[in-house]
């Protein structure tokens, strides 16, 4: 269906698509990669740790089940849907995941998730990470506002946002589940500075 718009999008279509997805660099010697097959059994151990399980409802049950996971996220590059990406130090230890969703290339909008391993918690990786993804696509790639949301229950998850420049915008009621129940869940935004 074609359409018009009154603006041009923020973010020229093709702009991602058209080459591979990057490697980029983070504070603390860390690197954000495009997921590997080798990575499939420490994702899928990450799902067995409580505290992920708790935030994640949506969980991988095998290695094949995490190379199906892999492939749709190699797919969402291609499609400009979204970035999904390792957070690994030099030597390739995974330390946690970092996402980019729901792209919306004619307002300029995407969500961003994340998770940690337990024994890199409290270090400071989920927050470098945030922020090394943020400043790519709000300064290199044009995004103008970038968005996540956690339970309001997940106090950890609230201060990578705030130390990662999302300010905390409201709380959304009971909207969505976990295994415990409906969650309240705050709404946290970060904009491109003019």
């Amino acid at each position: 269906m074609n359409r018009a718009l009154s603006t041009p999008p923020a973010v020229p279509s093709g702009i991602l698509s058209r080459a591979p997805q990057p490697v980029l660099s983070a504070a603390q010697g860390l690197l954000l990669r495009p997921w590997e097959p080798a990575d499939a059994r420490v994702f899928l151990s990450a799902y067995q740790d409580d505290e992920i399980r708790r935030w994640h409802t949506r969980r991988p049950l095998t290695e094949a089940h995490v190379q199906e996971w892999f492939d749709a996220y190699r797919q969402d590059w291609e499609r400009e849907k979204g970035g999904h990406w390792a957070v690994a130090r030099n030597d390739g230890e995974v330390l946690g995941r970092i996402a980019t969703r729901n792209w919306n290339f004619d307002d300029g909008i995407a969500g961003v998730g994340y998770w940690v391993l337990p024994a890199a918690r409290g270090a400071g990786v989920a927050t470098c990470a945030v922020t090394a993804l943020s400043a790519w696509a709000l300064d290199e790639i044009g995004f103008y506002r970038l968005h996540l949301d956690h339970s309001t229950r997940n106090h950890a998850s609230c201060r990578v946002a705030t130390k990662s420049g999302y300010l905390l915008e409201g709380t959304k009621r009971s909207a969505a589940v976990h295994d415990d129940g409906r969650h309240d869940m705050h709404q946290h935004a970060r904009i491109r500075e003019a």
